[in-house]
C-alpha cells in the first residue's frame, strides 16, 4: 500500500468517526430513546398479555387447581393394588346367589 492510499484510508476513517458521532448526537437525543424505550417496553408487555390470555386454558390445565387435584389422584391411585386371591369365592358366592335368585319358571309354577 502506498502512502497516499495509507493516508486516504486514515481521512476516511477520520471523516466517518466523526460523521457518525455528529449523526447520533443530532439524530438521538436522550429523550427519544427513552420514549422508545418506554414504547418498545408496553409493546412487549402487551405481547405477552396477549399469549398468555390465549395460552390460558392449556396453563391453568397444567398449573391450576384441578391439575393439583388430577395429580394427588393419580398419585393415590398408584398405590393401589387389586388382590386376586378371592376370585374363587366371589365366582362361588356369586354362583350361588344367582341359583337362589326366583327365575319365570319358579313364577310359572305357582301360578
Amino acid at each position: 500500500m502506498s502512502v497516499a492510499q495509507k493516508t486516504n484510508q486514515g481521512i476516511m476513517r477520520v471523516a466517518l468517526t466523526q460523521a457518525l458521532s455528529v449523526g447520533v448526537g443530532a439524530r438521538f437525543s436522550v429523550g427519544s430513546m427513552a420514549l422508545v424505550s418506554w414504547l418498545s417496553l408496553g409493546l412487549l408487555v402487551c405481547a405477552v398479555a396477549v399469549v398468555i390470555g390465549a395460552e390460558w386454558p392449556r396453563l391453568s390445565e397444567r398449573l391450576g387447581a384441578e391439575a393439583r387435584r388430577k395429580r394427588e389422584r393419580a398419585r393415590r391411585k398408584s398405590q393401589l393394588r387389586v388382590l386376586r386371591s378371592e376370585t374363587d369365592e366371589f365366582a362361588a358366592s356369586v354362583e350361588r346367589d344367582l341359583d337362589q335368585l326366583p327365575t319365570i319358571e319358579d313364577y310359572d309354577r305357582r301360578n
